[in-house]
């Protein structure tokens, strides 16, 4: 069915989050066209070709209904959703059956043929539930969630693909069965009695889905009303950073102490996200010390050394007066407005710098601020942490591997040199996690409390699927293509989709038909920096193409809107400096000619060279890094394009070999 945003208008509380809610008898026996009214009346806008695919389904999904009745008892107690809209989303299934043991989710599309973006839709429905449907949480005792993908043109039972089941409307009746036996069996027990179906309020009730935000929702949510929705299961995968921090937080303020707090994790483990929370915590309020202007009105700030990452959020913010810049500061501003005015003193208590593992180092500092002392940003903002009157605590959040800036390389061991080397050393405490201790293990005078809460090792940003750090840190280091493609299906059985294909538009269409229902996705090309060989095939990443981007509207602009410039178009393209810290639903990257594989390992020898003068030290490992934050952008799918050149042949075997399935 054609999806279209459903207007408020047309709506009514009884058919508030559906257009059709009724146990299986009542759908049987209401005529075809008292549904496709409901229907219209919640989607006021529908348009002629949605309520002639609605006349078109809903017939034969009446006729297999019956089937069901005829086949299973069970069947007349369980209920038929019709367009359910999840919550806090504008995406709408098509058809859930809340059956015994499962619940089912219908895709309808208007063809003889099953399409790979019709799947891996399919699959990402059945997912989200899976992952933040509180009913449908298998991990706490939720019912076990099946898709179905039925190409309304086809006939009979097609197969089983990427979790899937594809089938004509004319089988759908089997595949409850199916589903309905395959629950029986899991059980074990036949003395076990048959799980009842849940009932409609139950999955209906408005709290009991709550979708993983991306970062940029996320701060929305944060600064315009002070918390972040509930997440199931994220919240215990985080929650523990955070009560830790607040704990060393309120510790500090009763000591009258200072403390550096490194926070680790996995790409996509949420680490930005704890620091957001914390920076907008209420208990912070309490604890500031006042000064002689009162107490300060923002007790913390969050700061990032991500130029991108900062102009986003504060163009999405923007309306919240302040050109968005109360919520967030880049760090280059920040140093520039503290250093060497010693009399300043910032009027927070907590200082939050994201990515601190790519701090610049004093070469670059004294490059970039031009007059500045040899100070690196670690002992800069050490300095000025140790200017706030009574208590402070400086946050860092540390990823590993996605260093890609000239100065960045210096790691970890700018921070515990900073505080060692700082004036008023004694009062300073290291929270980090054993890792990070072990690292700092030989710096004389530094106190360290080890706690691996402190580090955050599950992937929440990519829906929970597991592995995707180790998958694509297996690519970076070649290893063998038949040991990668395990943790590929891992990734595929949690529906995230590895595809790829040599055609551009094949890409393209992919995305845009994969995004056809859920307007609000973005999706969006990005590519190499370093790249020598890409603009050729349509891929504008050259330097000049890309310092003309505008990278707010490119990532929060509907693609409707009339300045062009949303990354749904797919005709601006981001490289890993304008992609890094930032996400996206599905990314298409374009694979360069900068990072091929010859003879079972990754050269680098058609790169584009670093500006002459500049500080590189591992030119390779800043490659590879670069590709690591291209390949772990996208929160559904990354889909690669590697442009059919003889130079990227054996990189294009290597990675279906690894486990992307091609699309072409």
């Amino acid at each position: 069915m054609k999806k279209q945003a459903p207007t408020s208008d047309h709506r009514t509380e009884a058919l508030a989050r559906n257009g059709w809610c009724s146990d299986v008898p009542r759908f049987v026996s209401v005529p075809a066209s008292a549904i496709t009214a409901r229907l219209h009346a919640f989607v006021g806008d529908a348009s002629a070709e949605q309520v002639r695919a609605w006349d078109e389904s809903i017939p034969p999904l009446q006729l297999e209904a019956r089937r069901l009745l005829d086949r299973s008892g069970l069947a007349a107690h369980y209920t038929s959703i019709l367009e359910y809209e999840l919550p806090l989303e504008s995406r709408r299934a098509d058809m859930v059956l809340l059956a015994s043991g499962s619940v089912i989710v219908f895709e309808l599309k208007g063809r003889r043929d099953a399409r790979q973006s019709d799947v891996d839709q399919a699959a990402a429905y059945a997912r989200d539930l899976r992952c933040y449907h509180r009913c449908c949480d298998e991990l706490a005792g939720g019912l076990p969630v099946q898709a179905v993908l039925v190409p309304m043109q086809a006939r009979g039972y097609i197969g089983y693909r990427q979790g899937v089941h594809v089938a004509g409307p004319d089988a759908l009746a089997e595949i409850v069965a199916r589903i309905e036996a395959e629950s029986d069996r899991r059980t074990g027990d036949e003395r076990e009695p048959v799980r009842s179906p849940l009932h409609p309020e139950t999955f209906l009730a408005e709290d009991a889905y709550r979708p993983m935000p991306t970062l940029v929702k996320a701060a929305r949510e944060l600064f315009h009303h002070g918390s972040l929705r509930t997440i199931h299961r994220a919240r215990s995968f985080t929650d523990p950073a955070v009560g830790a921090i607040t704990a060393i937080a309120r510790d500090a303020a009763a000591r009258r102490s200072r403390r550096l707090v490194l926070l680790t994790g996995v790409p996509g483990a949420g680490k930005t996200l704890v620091g957001l929370r914390v920076v907008h915590a209420h208990f912070l309020d309490d604890l500031a010390v006042a000064r002689a202007g009162g107490k300060p009105a923002a007790p913390a700030v969050f700061l990032s050394g991500n130029g991108p990452l900062v102009e986003v959020l504060q163009y999405e913010l923007r309306a919240a007066g302040g050109g968005g810049k109360a919520f967030v500061r880049g760090v280059k501003e920040y140093v520039k407005a503290y250093s060497g005015r010693r009399t300043l003193v910032p009027p927070e208590h907590v200082i939050v710098f994201d990515e601190a593992q790519r701090a610049w180092d004093a070469l670059r500092m004294a490059e970039k601020h031009s007059g500045a002392r040899a100070r690196s940003e670690p002992e800069e903002l050490i300095e000025f942490a140790e200017r706030i009157p009574e208590w402070c605590v400086v946050i860092g959040l540390v990823g590993g591997g996605q260093e890609i800036h000239v100065g960045e390389e210096a790691g970890l061991g700018q921070w515990a040199a900073a505080v060692v080397q700082s004036a008023r050393a004694a009062e300073w405490t290291v929270h980090c996690p054993t890792s990070v201790a072990r690292q700092f293990g030989d710096v004389a005078g530094l106190r360290i409390e080890a706690s691996d809460i402190l580090n955050l090792d599950r992937e929440i940003r990519f829906h929970f699927a597991q592995d995707l750090h180790r998958f694509v840190g297996g690519i970076l280091d070649a290893e063998p293509a038949g040991g990668l493609r395990k943790c590929a299906d891992r990734l595929e059985d949690g529906s995230f989709h590895l595809r790829i294909t040599r055609n551009l538009d094949v890409a393209k269409d992919y995305l845009r038909a994969r995004y056809a229902d859920h307007p609000e996705a973005r999706y969006g090309l990005l590519a190499s920096s370093k790249d020598k060989c890409l603009a050729e095939f349509g891929i504008p990443n050259g330097f000049q193409d890309t310092k003309r981007l505008k990278i707010g509207p490119w990532y929060g602009d509907s693609e409707t809107d009339p300045g062009g410039r949303s990354c749904r178009r797919l005709i601006a393209c981001v490289t890993e400096f304008w992609a890094q810290g930032l996400e996206l639903d599905g990314a298409l990257l374009a694979w360069g000619s900068d990072l091929c594989m010859e003879r079972g390992d990754w050269s680098i020898r058609l790169a584009r060279g670093y500006k002459r003068g500049a500080a590189v030290r591992d030119p390779r490992r800043l490659r590879l890094n670069a590709y690591r934050v291209l390949l772990t952008r996208g929160r559904d799918a990354v889909v690669l394009y590697v442009p059919p050149i003889a130079q990227l042949d054996e990189t294009d075997r290597y990675l279906r070999d690894a486990g992307f399935l091609g699309i072409d």
